[in-house]
C-alpha cells in the first residue's frame, strides 16, 4: 500500500526508498514487530478472560504437561496473523498476485484453525473440529489458491522444478493442482503437528520464512533467475515483504511463548502459518527445496504417520510418544534442551536448503 509513495520521490527524495524490496521487508518486519508488541498483552488479556480455563491439555500427552501448561490461553496466532497481515498490506506491492493468494491461504487456514481452537475450549476437550471436514475444507482452499497461481502465472506455471539439475523440470499439467494443495495442506499439518511445546513451532517457521523469502526475492528477479539457473515467476519478489512482515510478528509472539508461555500459538496460528510456507513454496516453484528448508515439520509429521501405522499394523510403538518431540521428552531431554536443540537442526536444513541454489 506504501509504495504509492514512491511516485512522490521528485517531491521527496526518500519516498524513492519505497520501490526497494529491501527496505520495504526491513519496514513490514518492523511494523509487524511493533504490532504484536503493543497490541499482545491486550489479545492475551482478553483471550485468558473468555477462555477461563485455557486450551484442553492432550490427556495423553506428558503428564508433566498437566501441570506446567495448564491454564494457557490459546489462539495466540490471532496476535501473529493481525502483526503479519497489516504489516504485509502496508508494505508489499498489492499488485502482485501472489500476495493476495498467499494471504487467501494464510487467513483460510487461520480461519479454520480458529474454529477449531474454539471447538476445543468452549467443549472443555482436545478434539476439536471433525479431521475429515477439516482436511476437506483445507483442500478446497488449497486448490483455489493453486488454480488462482495457475491462471497468473502463464508459460511454465504447472511445472515442477527439481533441484540439483540445472533447467529440468517436469510439466504437471492440471495435475499441479493436486499437488500444490497437497504441498500446502500438507506443510499446514506439520507445522501445527509440531506446535507441541513452548518456542519449539515459530523459530523454525521464522527460519523457512526467511530462507524462502530469500529464495523468492532471487526468483522474482530476472537477472538473479538466469545466473542461479532457476525459474523466474515474475511479481513473486514482493512474497519477500510477507515473509518480512512474519518474522517481525514472529520475533513479537515468540516474546510472549518464550517458556513459560504465557499464551499458545494454537491451531489458528500454527496451520495458517504451515499453508503460508506451503503457498510460498508452490508460488514460487520450490516445493521440493521445502521438504528440504522444513525438514523439521516434515520429520515431525512422518513420526506420526509411522507411529499411527505401526500401531494399527502390528500392535506396537515405534516412539515412546508422538510427534517426535514427546518421545525425547520421555527419554529425559528437558523442554528447552528439546526446543534449542530442534531450532539449531531447522537452521541447519534452512542452509542445506539454500544451498540447492547453486548446486544444479
Amino acid at each position: 500500500m506504501l509504495t504509492w509513495l514512491a511516485d512522490f520521490s521528485h517531491l521527496f527524495s526518500p519516498f524513492n526508498l519505497f520501490r526497494y524490496l529491501t527496505f520495504r521487508t526491513i519496514g513490514a518486519a518492523g511494523t509487524g514487530l511493533f504490532f504484536v508488541f503493543f497490541f499482545g498483552p491486550t489479545i492475551i488479556s482478553a483471550l485468558r478472560l473468555k477462555q477461563g480455563k485455557g486450551q484442553p491439555i492432550r490427556a495423553d500427552g506428558p503428564q508433566s504437561h498437566l501441570l506446567t501448561k495448564k491454564g494457557t490461553p490459546t489462539m495466540g496466532g490471532l496476535m501473529i496473523l493481525s502483526g503479519l497481515v497489516v504489516s504485509a498490506l502496508l508494505w508489499a506491492n498489492l499488485e502482485s498476485p501472489y500476495v493476495w493468494i498467499v494471504l487467501f491461504v494464510t487467513i483460510g487456514f487461520g480461519a479454520i484453525g480458529f474454529y477449531d481452537d474454539y471447538l476445543k475450549v468452549t467443549k472443555q476437550s482436545d478434539r476439536g473440529f471433525s479431521g475429515r471436514s477439516r482436511l476437506a475444507c483445507e483442500f478446497a482452499i488449497a486448490l483455489v489458491a493453486c488454480w488462482a497461481m495457475v491462471h497468473v502465472g502463464g508459460v511454465g506455471a504447472t511445472s515442477l522444478a527439481v533441484p540439483f539439475i540445472n533447467g529440468f523440470v517436469l510439466d504437471l499439467g492440471w495435475g499441479f493442482l493436486i499437488f500444490g494443495a497437497f504441498v500446502i495442506v500438507a506443510f499446514g499439518n506439520a507445522v501445527n503437528l509440531t506446535d507441541g511445546l513452548d518456542g519449539l513451532a515459530i523459530v523454525p517457521v521464522m527460519i523457512g520464512a526467511a530462507t524462502l523469502g530469500l529464495i523468492a526475492y532471487l526468483v522474482g528477479n530476472l537477472f538473479f533467475a538466469r545466473y542461479l539457473g532457476i525459474n523466474h515467476v515474475p511479481h513473486a519478489g514482493d512474497l519477500v515483504v510477507v515473509c518480512g512482515a512474519l518474522i517481525g510478528a514472529g520475533v513479537g509472539f515468540l516474546w510472549f511463548n518464550a517458556p513459560p508461555a504465557q499464551i499458545f500459538m494454537g491451531d489458528t496460528g500454527s496451520l495458517a502459518l504451515g499453508g503460508l510456507l506451503g503457498a510460498i513454496a508452490v508460488a514460487i516453484k520450490h516445493e521440493i527445496v521445502l521438504a528440504i528448508v522444513g525438514g523439521l515439520f516434515v520429520v515431525e509429521a512422518l513420526s506420526v504417520i509411522v507411529q499411527v501405522a505401526s500401531f494399527k499394523m502390528t500392535g506396537k510403538r515405534v516412539f515412546r510418544m508422538a510427534p517426535i518431540h514427546h518421545h525425547f521428552e520421555q527419554l529425559g531431554w528437558s523442554e528447552p534442551q528439546i526446543v534449542m536443540r530442534f531450532w539449531i537442526v531447522a537452521f541447519v536444513l534452512a542452509m542445506v536448503g539454500l544451498s540447492t541454489l547453486k548446486l544444479r
